[in-house]
This record gives structure tokens, sequence and C-alpha cells, in this order.
């Protein structure tokens, strides 16, 4: 039996993205999910099953023990069921297929790369109503009841003995068609599979919850095909899933490895539309056109110089047209509606409009100190929203969420939005979804998890704070908040933002690449909104106090908190440690003191606390120094809470203040404090903070990390954001060389400059986002494997081994942005192998992590 190809994708297709180049050489996509085949390939199954030899001797069970032929698989009766005279006989009698359509495409949430593809299972006539596209499924697959979503109908299967649907768990249609593609899209892009995707998407089911209200079932049957609930925007022949039997799927040979890996790059590219769309959002974002760097050079030299006459027009992706199921000319807008806070931002109005006529504006926002930023989103879902369109927000985490789930509020009313974070629990958080996924509410934020949100007719995306690490999934595949938002913009035709104080190496290669257009202020607006900034290593400095050179708290600093709390206002000190000493060294020699049992640092909790080990939790009492037999300690680092109690005692009678891991303070009164707090955790003054002391940037700056600038801009900007403006008193001390490039960036608030700055760098180094990056960590022998089984793209290089955690080993590999895809199907077609083959040892791969040192 031989895999039947589909149409390729045709390469003249317009691209998704008006006025981006396509590539020259775009990789044939086949309709099926298929890709192109070298002779040493073996016969696949229809629809990209795998490879069958003559001599069958195993079954995967799920992916699990293969059996003998001699023995059949447990429930291989059910798997392919007896036909008696048209119909199927089973364990529970007969049943009849539906009348129509009466085969459904199922993803089986069997996560093993070789079984990443739909599977086709008949749909009975008795279940023929609830099984609609987006539903909760349990299938027999391989002998085992295993759960599943039910992604299409279609009319026919290429296989002729097929099982039965054995039941819909709910009527529920919790996978929205639009999410269906966008997982499909993302399990790609970041070599993952389906059901991972799915996971992280659909919430577990709570039925209680399900039963407070009746599905929407029918109303949305009504408006979507069945037959096309997940198919892209494609041709005919390009919408075809892959389809297998499950007598089929459940029968590879494991020891054909060619097999597995054309069967897995069926499932790779299970959609073409999507595999394409995705190339092309990876290959606009890549582009670096003459036309496009025209048109934002002036723009990265000077972010706040004058606005251009073309700001509007070159705002919007597709000036002229209206996004697919957009509403151009429906909705009307202007500063009275709520967009008078976007009045402060060349381009912030005419972005508004945008949204408001429904057009897919694409945008990086920097916004200005003591923003309020929530409310500015706030705005920008109105205006969506008054266009009939739905929205999606991002934040980094739960307090960012609850001032954004007020501005929300205050703006569209109640009833109009909901909120998503695990800290609802999972029944409230279910409930949410439901609400979301029901299409009741337009407006949809939350934290990563609500990347994945449904809506009805997206029409905005929206992150704010990109570079914060939360908005990365620890779990697999591991996608970035930001780039399925990005995608999704893509598959959706919709407008997306990108905003807050910094801006990441990601967000600037937006605009160079004229993906999207900025949002600043006028030189003007900012001096007049942004705080008095100073350095203590610059040489006047250094002429007044000799000692700032060594000095924590430089007298500049003093003198600043000093003033603002004479005056009545609070103070913020930012510590980027959390605890009292986190690491001591010997006070003799200055020999960093470690554990005597396993080497590990140690640190003092309090003041009258023994040195205790941060990795075994031993105390060390009666420590002495290796090297000179002291015994006295002296801290090598200081944190938050030591430095709350130094500031006690430097401004006695002045309440002090500790925000960080243990309490996270969300505001302080406007009265005169001392507040300190870690990065993060800063809470928000009534009024603002008269002065904002960042103490300690050397433990920022010298961070073993690729972004380790980036973040020290990111959290420098975040605090001294919440400082009052220059003209009010607000004064921020930094305690660094004022030489240095992100000090210099702070002084200037010019974010645009720094990181224009750091992607050059970068593009010169071959480092993300310049260049996308795999990380494979695993045992050698287990990551040696996969190597030798990836078909890696021609540029690919390998870096490494490096050691990792656990005995395990890492190895990088690089490729550029153009290769990007080849390099995803490549890894997920070697990992197929090693999963056909059973292989025991595991391998851990991550595309463009987030740690690279």
């Amino acid at each position: 039996m031989t895999r039947q190809k589909g149409a390729p994708a045709e390469p003249g297709a317009p691209s998704p993205f008006p006025g981006v180049a396509e590539p020259s050489a775009q990789p044939a996509l086949f309709a099926g999910g298929g890709v192109g085949e070298s002779s040493a390939q073996s016969a696949l199954f229809a629809g990209g099953g795998v490879g069958e030899s003559s001599a069958q001797s195993a079954l995967f069970a799920g992916g699990g023990v293969g059996e003998s032929s001699a023995r059949p698989a447990a429930g291989a009766e059910d798997v392919v069921p007896r036909r008696k005279n048209g119909r199927v006989a089973t364990k529970g009698g007969e049943r009849e297929p539906a009348a129509t359509l009466p085969v459904g495409r199922v993803c089986v949430d069997v996560p093993l790369p070789h079984l990443d593809r739909p599977f086709d299972y008949l749909v009975s006539a008795a279940d023929d109503a609830a099984a609609q596209p987006g539903v909760r499924v349990k299938v027999r697959f391989a002998g085992q009841m295993v759960s599943g979503f039910l992604l299409e109908r279609v009319d026919s299967s290429s296989h002729a003995k097929l099982a039965y649907v054995d039941k819909v768990v709910s009527p529920e249609r919790v996978l929205d068609p639009e999410i269906a593609r966008l997982a499909r899209a993302i399990a790609d892009r970041y070599s993952g599979n389906l059901p991972d995707v799915l996971r992280l998407a659909v919430p577990p089911r709570h039925a209680r919850v399900e039963a407070e209200s009746t599905p929407a079932v029918a109303t949305r049957a009504a408006t979507t095909s069945p037959a096309a609930a997940v198919a892209p925007p494609t041709s005919a022949a390009a919408a075809v899933a892959p389809t297998t039997s499950a007598a089929a799927a459940v029968a590879p040979t494991t020891t054909d490895a060619a097999a597995a890996v054309a069967s897995t790059a069926a499932a790779i590219a299970a959609d073409a539309g999507i595999a394409a769309a995705v190339a092309a959002t990876d290959d606009a974002i890549a582009a670096t056109g003459t036309a496009a760097a025209e048109t934002t050079t002036g723009a990265a030299a000077d972010p706040v110089g004058p606005p251009g006459p073309d700001v509007p027009a070159g705002l919007v992706a597709s000036a002229d047209a209206a996004a697919p199921g957009g509403r151009a000319g429906s909705a009307t807008f202007s500063d009275a509606d709520g967009g008078s806070g976007w009045g402060a931002y060349r381009a912030g109005v005419p972005f508004l409009r945008a949204l408001a006529q429904g057009r897919a504006a694409r945008a990086v926002w920097s916004a200005l100190p003591g923003e309020d930023w929530p409310a500015r989103i706030a705005e920008a879902a109105a205006a969506t929203v008054r266009a009939g369109r739905g929205v999606v927000v991002v934040v980094a985490d739960a307090r960012d969420l609850d001032r954004l789930d007020r501005a929300l509020t205050a703006a569209l009313g109640d009833g109009r939005h909901v909120a998503l974070h695990a800290a609802a629990g999972p029944s409230e958080r279910y409930r949410r979804f439901l609400a979301a996924s029901r299409h009741q509410v337009p407006v949809v934020a939350g934290t990563r998890a609500a990347m994945f949100a449904p809506v009805a007719d997206l029409g905005l995306v929206v992150i704010w704070d990109d570079g914060d690490d939360l908005h990365a999934e620890p779990r697999a595949p591991y996608p970035h908040a930001r780039e399925v938002l990005l995608t999704r913009a893509q598959l959706a035709g919709c407008a997306a933002l990108v905003g807050g104080f910094a801006r990441t190496g990601e967000a600037q290669l937006l605009l160079e690449t004229g993906w999207a257009k900025e949002i600043t202020a006028s030189r003007d607006v900012l001096r007049a909104r942004c705080p008095v900034i100073a350095p203590t290593g610059d040489d006047p400095q250094l002429a007044r106090d000799p000692g700032a050179v060594t000095a924590r708290l430089p007298s500049l600093a003093w003198q600043t908190a000093r003033q603002a709390l004479q005056s009545g206002a609070p103070v913020l000190v930012q510590v980027p440690r959390r605890g009292y000493l986190p690491s001591v060294a010997c006070a003799e020699c200055r020999t960093p003191a470690r554990c005597p049992h396993c080497s590990g640092p140690l640190g003092l909790a309090g003041a009258r606390s023994v040195p205790a080990c941060h990795w075994c939790g031993r105390a060390a009492a009666a420590y002495a120094c290796p090297a000179c037999g002291g015994r006295r300690l002296r801290a090598s680092v200081t944190g938050a809470r030591r430095t709350a109690e130094e500031l006690g005692r430097a401004f006695p009678g002045v309440p002090v203040r500790t925000s960080g891991r243990d309490e996270i303070l969300d505001t302080v009164p406007g009265d005169a404090a001392v507040v300190v707090a870690t990065p993060g955790a800063e809470p928000i003054a009534e009024g603002g903070y008269g002065a904002v002391l960042l103490l300690d940037t050397w433990a920022l700056l010298t961070r073993a990390d690729l972004r380790a600038a980036e973040e020290t801009m990111r959290r420098w900007l975040s605090a001294a954001a919440l400082a009052r403006p220059g003209p009010a008193g607000g004064r921020v001390v930094v305690v660094a060389d004022g030489s240095l490039a992100p000090v210099q960036a702070l002084l200037r608030w010019d974010p645009g400059w720094f990181a224009a700055r750091e992607l050059a760098e970068r593009r010169e180094l071959r480092f993300p986002p310049a260049a996308r990056f795999a990380s494979l960590t695993g045992r050698a022998e287990a990551v040696a494997e996969l190597l030798a089984a990836a078909r890696l793209p021609g540029d690919a290089e390998v870096l490494g081994p490096v050691p990792a955690p656990d005995e395990q080993e890492r190895m990088l590999v690089r490729v550029s942005r153009s290769h990007a895809a080849a390099l995803a199907r490549a890894l997920h077609e070697a990992a197929a192998v090693r999963s056909a083959k059973k292989a025991a040892l595991p391998v851990r791969v991550q595309i463009d992590p987030a740690e690279l040192l």
C-alpha cells in the first residue's frame, strides 16, 4: 500500500504580509502534509502512515511495547471491526455509520513523534449530532482506550476498514477551528507534537461546569462547516489533512527507519496552508530588504524625532483593504471614543482608527514613563470590539493581569471579557474558558496560557513586556507567547501589538524588516514625562565622591533618597538579589565560602543565623576558610532584606517595606517611606516615587547570559517608569558607569536605540533573533543518535557538547532564519525514527531556547 500524494502548494500564492518579499526557493509541501521523498524512502500508508514491510512482525500498543505477529494485539477485534451486511458488528451490538460525513478525523492523545498525525474513525448514526468538530472523544487505539479531539468530518476515507469513535465525551466544542490550525502551526514551528500543543491550549474538562449552562452547539454548527472545521484557506486539494486508518496506524515496522522518517514528514506539515503561513512568517521577519531598511532607518536612529507624514498609512499592513472577516468602514473612531491616551504618541490615534476599521495594523509600542499601560491596552481593545471583532491580551504575571482586568472592566463594562490565569482554580478557569469558547465574550486577557484562548473573529492580539521570561512555556514543545501570538495574527489576518517600556531584539527585528511599525512619543512629550536620571560612575560624580566606585550606596544616591523623603515622597530601591546575604566570603582573604560537604555556596538567612548551604541545606557553624583558616565572614552579595536593614539604620524613623518572593506588594501609599524590591516585584506608589535607586547593577550586567544587557535594560526601565516626572521632582539614580551602553540608553530613555544596537551585534555573531537555534539535551549517546538520524539543512552548524544537569550533555544546532522550518522538520523526523525504534533514552528538543549559555 502506497501513500497518495496531494497537490503541492502553489509557489506563486500571495503573501499574507503585503509588502514583504517571499523566499525565492520555497520548499515543496504536499497537500497531505508530506514533503519531498528520496529514492531510498519506502512506501507509506495513504495519509502519511508508516511503511509496511512484507513480513510485519510487531504492533505498537498506542506506541508502547510491540507484540509478536503470531499473537494479535489486545483489542484488535475492536480496532478492525467485522462487517455484516454493510453494518459493523461490535461487542455492544451493531452500529451504523452516520448518513452524512460518516468519517471523523481524530487527533489522538498519543505523544509519540511517529504518530503525530490525524487518524480516521467512523462516526455512528447515534453520535451524529454530538460528534461535531472540536469535541472531546474516546477511541480505541491499538487496543487501548485513549482520548482525543475530533478535528473534522469528511465524506469518505482512503481506508476500507475503520474503527468507530467509541464515545463522544461531551458535545461541548472546546477546540475552535482557528485554535486547531494554530496548534498545528506551533507544533511545526517548535518541532513538537500536536497533542502536546492541544494540552496547553485546552484546559482539563470539568463536567459540572459544563452542565451549568447549555452548550452552544447548534449555533456554531450552523455557522461552521464540519468538513472545513480546521481546513485553512487554501485550495481544496491542499486542505486535505493526512488520513490514516486506526488499524494501519498502530502497526508500524520497527526496523524501517526511512518509513518512520517519511511518516513524520507528513505529520510535520499536516496542513500545506499552515506550513506555508509559518514559513512566510519567518521569511517576512528575516527579510531585510532595501525598502524595509529605508523605511525604518530613520525611526531607529531617532525614535523620538519628528513624525513623518506617512505614519498613518505606514502603520497599517494593508491600508486599502480590511483584514479577512474585517469590518472596514463599519466603525468610526475619534479621540472622544477613548483614544485620548494614545494621543501622546505619534501614530497612536491612527493605530486605534485602523483597529476600529477592522484593518490588520501591526505595531511595536514603546510606552512612556509613568504610562497607565493597562488603560491604553483597554482602549485598543475597545476600538477593536466596536468593529465587531475579538481581542486576546497576554501579560506576564497575575499582578499585571489584575491591573488589566480592572482597566478592561472600566473600558468595556461588566461581562465583556474574561481573565484566564492559574490562580483562579481549575473549575473557575474552565468556566471562563467556556465563556470564551462559546463566544460569549469578545475579549480574553490572561497570562501565558491565554495565548491559545478562543475568541470569535479575532481582530487584535496584544502582548505586554514580551522580554519577561514568564512568557516562555516550560512544557513541551516550549513555545513563547510572543511567537504564538504573531503566528496567530498571521493565520487570522488580524492586528498585533507588542508593547513594553523596553524593547527586545525580536521586536526590533519586526521593525527593521517592515513587518510592524513603531509607536513612540515625540521628544517634547518624552521630556515632560521622563524623570531626571543620573549615574554615579561618571567623571563629575567621581570628582565629588571618589569612593563612589566601590560604595554600594554612593553619596548621590543617599542625598537623592533623603531629599525625596524630606518632601514626603516614597523611595524605591531595586536590589537584584533576594534574601539576606545570599553569598559570603572569607573576611581575611576574600575566598568564597563553600560547603564542606557538597562544595555549594554558603549564605546567611539573617543577622543571627549560621552559614548554611544553598545546595544541601546543611549548616556550617564551625566554618573555617580552607585557604587561610579564617573564621570571619563578609558579604559577597547583599540581598533585599539586608539592604532594608541597612537603609532602616541610614534613615531612622522612616518606614521600610520589602517586596519580593516571600511577600509581593501591589501598591504602597504616597507617603514618605523606603520600599526595597527585587526586579519584577516593585509596587506602584500613589502619585509615583520621588526617587528610584538602582543598586548592585553589576549583578545584572555581568550575568553569563546572552540577554544579560537586554534583561538589565528591561528591569531598569520598568523600575524607573514608576518614578514621578522630572518637573514633578522625580529622580532616578543608577549606580553604574555612565559610559556603558545600557546606562546611556536609560539616561536618554531610548530603548529603540539600545535594541537596534543589540540586534546589530547579534546579527554579526549569528545569535538569536538573527539566527535560529535548536537545543538538544540528553545523554550523550541519545543526542548522538538523534543527530545521526537528522537530515539537517545545508547551512546547519553543530556546536557543543557542553555539560548539562543530571549527567547529560547539550548540543546546539544553528541555522539561518530562512532554514528554520527545515531544521524543525528534520529534528522531528529524527525524533520519529527514535520513537519508532522505541529508544529508551529521551532527548529534549527546544527551538530558540530562552537560555543559550
